[in-house]
Protein backbone atom coordinates (compact mmCIF):
# COMPACT_ATOMS: atom_id res chain seq x y z
CA UNK A 1 0.00 0.00 0.00
CA UNK A 2 2.88 2.38 0.82
CA UNK A 3 4.34 1.72 -2.62
CA UNK A 4 1.07 2.78 -4.31
CA UNK A 5 0.98 6.02 -2.29
CA UNK A 6 4.60 6.73 -3.25
CA UNK A 7 3.82 6.18 -6.94
CA UNK A 8 0.83 8.51 -6.73
CA UNK A 9 2.93 11.18 -4.98
CA UNK A 10 5.74 10.91 -7.57
CA UNK A 11 3.21 11.13 -10.42
CA UNK A 12 1.52 14.19 -8.89
CA UNK A 13 4.87 15.89 -8.30
CA UNK A 14 5.98 15.22 -11.88
CA UNK A 15 2.61 16.40 -13.23
CA UNK A 16 2.67 19.62 -11.17
CA UNK A 17 6.27 20.36 -12.07
CA UNK A 18 5.49 19.76 -15.74
CA UNK A 19 2.59 22.17 -15.67
CA UNK A 20 4.62 24.97 -14.15
CA UNK A 21 7.82 24.37 -16.14
CA UNK A 22 5.79 24.25 -19.35
CA UNK A 23 3.83 27.28 -18.23
CA UNK A 24 7.00 29.37 -18.28
CA UNK A 25 7.21 29.26 -22.06
CA UNK A 26 3.45 29.10 -22.67
CA UNK A 27 2.66 32.07 -20.45
CA UNK A 28 5.79 34.09 -21.15
CA UNK A 29 4.77 37.64 -21.99
CA UNK A 30 6.69 40.15 -24.03
CA UNK A 31 8.48 43.03 -22.33
CA UNK A 32 5.87 45.44 -23.70
CA UNK A 33 2.98 43.37 -22.31
CA UNK A 34 4.60 43.13 -18.89
CA UNK A 35 5.29 46.91 -18.86
CA UNK A 36 1.73 47.77 -19.84
CA UNK A 37 0.14 45.39 -17.33
CA UNK A 38 2.47 46.37 -14.46
CA UNK A 39 1.92 50.11 -14.91
CA UNK A 40 -1.85 49.74 -15.34
CA UNK A 41 -2.11 47.48 -12.30
CA UNK A 42 -0.04 49.84 -10.15
CA UNK A 43 -2.25 52.81 -11.11
CA UNK A 44 -5.37 50.83 -10.15
CA UNK A 45 -3.76 49.91 -6.82
CA UNK A 46 -2.99 53.59 -6.16
CA UNK A 47 -6.67 54.47 -6.70
CA UNK A 48 -7.77 51.81 -4.18
CA UNK A 49 -5.04 52.45 -1.62
CA UNK A 50 -3.72 55.89 -0.65
CA UNK A 51 -1.07 54.13 1.48
CA UNK A 52 0.26 52.32 -1.61
CA UNK A 53 0.43 55.62 -3.49
CA UNK A 54 2.29 57.30 -0.60
CA UNK A 55 4.73 54.39 -0.36
CA UNK A 56 5.21 54.42 -4.13
CA UNK A 57 6.30 58.05 -4.01
CA UNK A 58 9.05 57.20 -1.48
CA UNK A 59 10.04 53.71 -2.65
CA UNK A 60 13.44 52.95 -4.17
CA UNK A 61 11.70 50.46 -6.44
CA UNK A 62 8.39 48.67 -6.92
CA UNK A 63 8.18 45.11 -8.22
CA UNK A 64 4.72 44.53 -9.71
CA UNK A 65 3.36 41.09 -10.61
CA UNK A 66 0.00 41.87 -12.26
CA UNK A 67 -1.19 38.29 -12.82
CA UNK A 68 -0.06 35.21 -10.96
CA UNK A 69 -1.75 31.85 -11.46
CA UNK A 70 -1.76 29.54 -8.45
CA UNK A 71 -3.28 26.10 -8.36
CA UNK A 72 -3.00 22.69 -6.92
CA UNK A 73 -4.42 19.63 -5.35
CA UNK A 74 -2.14 18.43 -2.56
CA UNK A 75 0.79 19.47 -4.77
CA UNK A 76 0.60 23.01 -6.02
CA UNK A 77 2.45 25.84 -7.60
CA UNK A 78 2.28 29.35 -8.89
CA UNK A 79 3.84 31.36 -11.69
CA UNK A 80 3.76 34.97 -12.81
CA UNK A 81 5.90 37.62 -14.48
CA UNK A 82 6.37 41.24 -13.50
CA UNK A 83 8.39 44.41 -13.84
CA UNK A 84 10.62 46.32 -11.46
CA UNK A 85 9.84 50.03 -11.67
CA UNK A 86 12.37 52.61 -10.49
CA UNK A 87 11.67 56.32 -10.80
CA UNK A 88 8.86 55.63 -13.27
CA UNK A 89 11.03 53.49 -15.59
CA UNK A 90 11.28 49.74 -16.01
CA UNK A 91 14.55 48.55 -14.48
CA UNK A 92 14.10 44.81 -15.05
CA UNK A 93 11.78 41.88 -15.47
CA UNK A 94 11.23 39.09 -12.95
CA UNK A 95 9.22 35.93 -12.45
CA UNK A 96 7.75 34.50 -9.29
CA UNK A 97 7.59 30.72 -8.83
CA UNK A 98 6.40 28.58 -5.96
CA UNK A 99 5.95 24.85 -5.54
CA UNK A 100 4.14 23.59 -2.48
CA UNK A 101 2.91 20.42 -0.86
CA UNK A 102 0.20 20.00 1.74
CA UNK A 103 -3.49 20.14 2.34
CA UNK A 104 -4.52 22.45 -0.51
CA UNK A 105 -6.93 22.50 -3.40
CA UNK A 106 -8.11 25.04 -5.90
CA UNK A 107 -7.16 27.51 -8.58
CA UNK A 108 -6.63 31.22 -8.13
CA UNK A 109 -5.36 34.24 -10.01
CA UNK A 110 -4.07 37.31 -8.19
CA UNK A 111 -1.31 39.88 -8.25
CA UNK A 112 0.98 41.57 -5.83
CA UNK A 113 3.34 44.51 -5.63
CA UNK A 114 6.45 44.73 -3.46
CA UNK A 115 7.50 48.24 -2.41
CA UNK A 116 11.24 48.37 -1.63
CA UNK A 117 11.80 51.33 0.66
CA UNK A 118 15.62 51.51 0.47
CA UNK A 119 18.59 50.31 -1.56
CA UNK A 120 19.50 47.70 1.06
CA UNK A 121 16.16 45.98 0.45
CA UNK A 122 16.60 46.36 -3.33
CA UNK A 123 19.91 44.49 -3.16
CA UNK A 124 18.10 41.32 -2.07
CA UNK A 125 16.41 41.06 -5.48
CA UNK A 126 19.55 40.08 -7.34
CA UNK A 127 21.30 38.31 -4.48
CA UNK A 128 22.69 35.00 -5.74
CA UNK A 129 20.49 33.46 -8.44
CA UNK A 130 17.15 34.69 -7.24
CA UNK A 131 15.55 35.78 -4.01
CA UNK A 132 13.47 33.47 -1.90
CA UNK A 133 10.84 35.42 -0.02
CA UNK A 134 10.93 34.62 3.65
CA UNK A 135 14.74 34.71 3.61
CA UNK A 136 16.20 38.18 4.04
CA UNK A 137 14.44 41.45 4.82
CA UNK A 138 11.11 41.34 6.61
CA UNK A 139 8.08 41.87 4.41
CA UNK A 140 4.97 43.54 5.80
CA UNK A 141 1.74 42.56 4.05
CA UNK A 142 -0.66 45.51 3.85
CA UNK A 143 -4.36 44.80 3.43
CA UNK A 144 -5.67 47.14 0.72
CA UNK A 145 -9.04 47.34 2.49
CA UNK A 146 -7.62 48.69 5.76
CA UNK A 147 -4.57 50.52 4.43
CA UNK A 148 -6.31 53.90 4.70
CA UNK A 149 -5.11 54.21 8.30
CA UNK A 150 -1.50 53.55 7.28
CA UNK A 151 0.79 56.45 6.43
CA UNK A 152 4.46 56.75 5.55
CA UNK A 153 4.95 57.95 9.11
CA UNK A 154 3.43 54.81 10.64
CA UNK A 155 4.90 52.44 8.03
CA UNK A 156 8.60 51.97 8.77
CA UNK A 157 9.58 48.60 7.26
CA UNK A 158 11.98 47.84 4.38
CA UNK A 159 9.50 46.03 2.12
CA UNK A 160 5.71 46.18 1.86
CA UNK A 161 3.51 43.75 -0.09
CA UNK A 162 0.05 44.55 -1.42
CA UNK A 163 -2.11 41.71 -2.81
CA UNK A 164 -4.86 42.56 -5.30
CA UNK A 165 -7.29 41.23 -7.93
CA UNK A 166 -7.86 37.90 -6.20
CA UNK A 167 -10.15 35.63 -8.22
CA UNK A 168 -10.93 31.96 -7.71
CA UNK A 169 -10.67 29.72 -4.68
CA UNK A 170 -7.48 28.40 -3.17
CA UNK A 171 -6.79 27.42 0.39
CA UNK A 172 -4.42 30.10 1.78
CA UNK A 173 -2.31 32.81 0.18
CA UNK A 174 1.15 33.91 1.15
CA UNK A 175 4.68 34.64 0.01
CA UNK A 176 6.66 32.18 2.12
CA UNK A 177 8.80 29.96 -0.08
CA UNK A 178 8.23 32.01 -3.22
CA UNK A 179 11.31 32.54 -5.39
CA UNK A 180 11.76 35.66 -7.48
CA UNK A 181 14.27 35.50 -10.31
CA UNK A 182 15.42 38.08 -12.85
CA UNK A 183 14.42 37.43 -16.48
CA UNK A 184 16.20 38.37 -19.67
CA UNK A 185 13.61 40.15 -21.83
Amino acid sequence: MKYVHLKVMVFMLAFSAGIFVGAHTAWAASAEEIDRDARSTLEKLYVKSPAAKALGEKASGILVFPGIVKGGFILGGQYGEGALLKQGRTAGYYNTVQLSYGLQAGLQKYGYALFFMNESAMNWLDKSDGWELGVGPTIVVVDVGVSGAATTTTLQSQIYAFFFNQKGLMGGIGLQGTKITKLDK
